[in-house]
């Protein structure tokens, strides 16, 4: 081969050489834009899903909030500051049935989403209430389907007890300390709503307080 013809050559493998170099940094470049561009969207992705989680969240504290602010039409309320919370021994005769506080026996009953298919002592269940909990009565004319749906309720919600009262005169009651609703089926709107502003409510004597560890029949 002459020098003219290895000289053709060696250029021409040089330029292949260069034409693949020129290629794959272009390939490479290609790669990067893509790997910016997914990087970008996913982590605009994942600010957005942030931003709209955090205003969910603060759209339900607000709702709760409004919720705690807004009356139960319906309810009764007591005067808290007429409310004693001394512990005594043997029965109390309260003013209301079923009782929204008072005196009352110095062991609670357990309360921790609790369903008791027997009447309860009442200066136990204050004492309940005086932790924060809300206390779902029922009497003989409440349908079976209400004390189904009613007990479903409670074993959910933390803070709270049922149990029958064959004493009073709503067919359903629910008591907080210094507070009470009755209602005529366990489907009426304000069962949530009460559940929802008074357990571990602004009214609560001793927030905090556990609701477990407590008596579990009187």
């Amino acid at each position: 081969m002459s020098k003219s013809s290895k000289k053709a050559t060696a250029e021409a493998r040089r330029a292949k050489v260069e034409e693949m170099r020129r290629a794959e940094q272009a390939r490479d470049r290609r790669n990067r834009i893509i790997t910016i561009t997914l990087s970008t969207v996913i982590v605009a992705g994942l600010v957005g899903w942030g931003a709209y989680a955090i205003n969910s969240a603060n759209e339900k504290e607000d709702q709760k909030a409004a919720a705690a602010k807004k009356p139960v039409s319906g309810e009764k309320t007591w005067d808290a500051k007429k409310l004693t919370q001394k512990h005594v021994q043997g029965t109390v005769d309260y003013s209301t049935k079923p009782p929204v506080g008072g005196d009352h026996n110095k062991a609670w009953m357990t309360c921790d989403g609790t369903v008791y298919t027997k009447a309860i002592a009442n200066e136990n269940a204050v004492h309940s209430l005086e932790h924060g909990a809300v206390w779902v009565t029922y009497n003989d004319k409440a349908t079976d389907a209400d004390i189904k749906a009613l007990s479903d309720k409670v074993s959910k919600t933390p803070y709270t007890l049922m149990s029958p009262d064959e004493d009073q005169s709503g067919t359903i009651t629910l008591s907080a300390w210094g507070r009470q609703l009755s209602v005529s089926k366990a489907s009426d709107p304000r069962v949530e709503q009460f559940l929802t502003k008074y357990v571990q409510g602004a009214q609560t004597p001793e927030p905090g307080a556990t609701c477990a560890g407590g008596l579990t029949s009187s």
